[in-house]
C-alpha cells in the first residue's frame, strides 16, 4: 500500500521531509501546505510536487492524506496536530512535539483515543551511533548507567542563527524558552532514556553570552548548564552557542564500559580499562584509542560507498520505522512514555530558566 502523505510547514525543514519519504518508495506526497503561498509554491518546484495549499482543511478535505508531517514554528504543532488527527491521520511532528507536556500529553491521548500512529522527529535519536549504543546497552556492554554528559553546540553565525539574532521579532524569541526550546530535545532526549526516574531533582542556569544589538533588544540566553539527578543515575547537559569547535557529542559512564558517541563523525568508541601492568597499561591507551577511532572511520568509508552515510540518516531511520509502524498496525518507533518524559524535562528546564530572565527596559 503506497501511503498518501501531506506536509504543513514548507521552510527549510520541510526539505528535510520531502527528501526522505521520496528517498523511502513507501510512499506519495499528495500536498504541501503553508501560510505563504509562495514558500509552498517554491518547495514543490523544487521536488516536482504538484498540488499546493495555504489552507490546512482544504487540504485534509480534498487529499484525505493517510499521514501528516508537520514541520512549522512550534507555536502551531499543536493546533495543526489535533486538526490532522480529528481527520483521521497519523502524524508525524517536528520537534518539539508541543509548547508543554500538557499540550503534548493531549496529543498522546487523542492519537490513542483514535487509533491513530502520532511521533516526533528526533532525527538524532535513531542516529547509527545512537541505535550502536542500545545494542551495547542491550548485550550488556556497557553495564548499568552510572552518569550521562549531553553537549549539544549551536552556531549563532550560521544562517539560522543569524536570522534570529537580527530579528527582534522572530519566531523563536516568542517560544517560552526562546533558543533553548526549539532545540532543547536534541539534549535532553539522550538523557531521558538512560535516566528512568520519574521525577529526578533538576537544575538548569542559563545566561547570554553574545551581545544584544541594542540595549531595547530583549534577552536571549545562548548558553545553558543542566544537572539531573535520579537515585543511581546523573547526567550533565550542556547547550553553547560559543565552545568551539561547535559539537555534537554523548558520553555514557557504566559500571563496566565508557562509551563516547560523536555525532557528527558519526563515531562511537569504547574507554576500556587497561589489562597491562603499570606504565605499559598508560602506554596502551593512545594506541587503543587510535585503533577504536580507525574501526569507526573504516565502517563509515563503507557506509559511504553504500550512500548512507548523511547528515538525515537517523530522521530516515526513523521515517521508515513509522511508516512501518502505520503500514502494519505496530508500535511507534519512539514510545510515547519516552516523548512525554522528554517533554516534561524540557518544561522544567523551561520554567527554571525563565524564572531568572532580568527584565529588559
Amino acid at each position: 500500500m503506497t501511503l498518501r502523505v501531506a506536509i504543513v510547514g514548507c521552510g527549510k525543514t520541510a526539505d528535510m521531509h520531502v527528501s526522505g519519504i521520496q528517498r523511502l518508495g513507501m510512499a506519495e506526497i499528495v500536498g504541501v501546505c503553508d501560510t505563504e503561498p509562495l514558500m509552498a509554491r517554491q518547495l514543490a518546484a523544487r521536488y516536482q510536487l504538484e498540488n499546493t495549499y495555504s489552507d490546512f482543511g482544504q487540504l485534509l478535505d480534498i487529499q484525505r492524506p493517510d499521514i501528516v508531517h508537520i514541520a512549522t514554528p512550534p507555536q502551531w504543532h499543536y493546533s495543526l496536530a489535533m486538526q490532522a488527527l480529528d481527520s483521521g491521520c497519523h502524524v508525524l511532528v517536528e520537534k518539539p512535539l508541543a509548547l508543554d507536556y500538557g499540550e503534548a500529553r493531549q496529543l498522546v491521548e487523542e492519537a490513542e483515543k483514535r487509533g491513530r500512529k502520532l511521533t516526533v522527529g528526533y532525527s538524532y535519536y535513531f542516529d547509527p551511533v545512537a541505535r550502536m549504543l542500545r545494542n551495547l546497552v542491550a548485550q550488556g556492554v556497557m553495564g548499568e548507567p552510572v552518569h550521562l554528559e549531553s553537549f549539544f553546540g549551536y552556531n549563532l553565525q550560521g544562517a539560522f542563527g543569524t536570522s534570529i539574532m537580527a530579528d527582534g521579532n522572530h519566531w523563536v524569541r516568542k517560544l517560552p524558552g526562546k533558543l533553548f526550546q526549539n532545540l532543547l530535545d536534541h539534549l535532553l532526549n539522550e538523557i531521558t532514556e538512560f535516566l528512568t526516574d520519574e521525577e529526578p531533582l533538576v537544575q538548569a542556569h542559563s545566561w547570554q553570552g553574545a551581545p544584544r544589538l541594542s540595549e531595547h533588544q530583549p534577552e536571549l540566553p545562548d548558553e545553558l548548564r543542566v544537572t539531573v539527578i535520579g537515585e543511581r543515575t546523573s547526567a550533565f547537559a550542556v547547550f553553547s552557542s560559543h565552545a568551539r569547535p561547535v559539537q555534537h557529542y554523548l558520553k555514557f559512564y557504566g559500571t563496566k564500559n565508557t562509551a563516547h558517541l560523536d555525532f557528527d563523525c558519526s563515531t562511537i568508541t569504547l574507554d576500556r580499562q587497561s589489562k597491562l601492568p603499570g606504565v605499559l597499561g598508560r602506554l596502551e591507551g593512545p594506541f587503543t584509542q587510535s585503533w577504536e577511532h580507525m574501526r569507526q572511520g573504516g565502517k563509515n568509508v563503507f557506509r559511504f560507498l553504500k550512500s548512507d552515510y548523511h547528515f538525515f540518516t537517523g530522521f530516515n531511520y526513523l521515517l521508515q520505522r513509522f511508516y512501518e509502524s502505520v503500514q502494519n498496525d505496530s508500535a511507534v518507533p519512539i514510545s510515547y512514555r519516552e516523548m512525554l518524559r522528554t517533554s516534561a524535562l524540557v518544561d522544567e528546564v523551561v520554567r527554571q530558566v525563565r524564572g531568572r530572565e532580568r527584565v529588559v527596559a
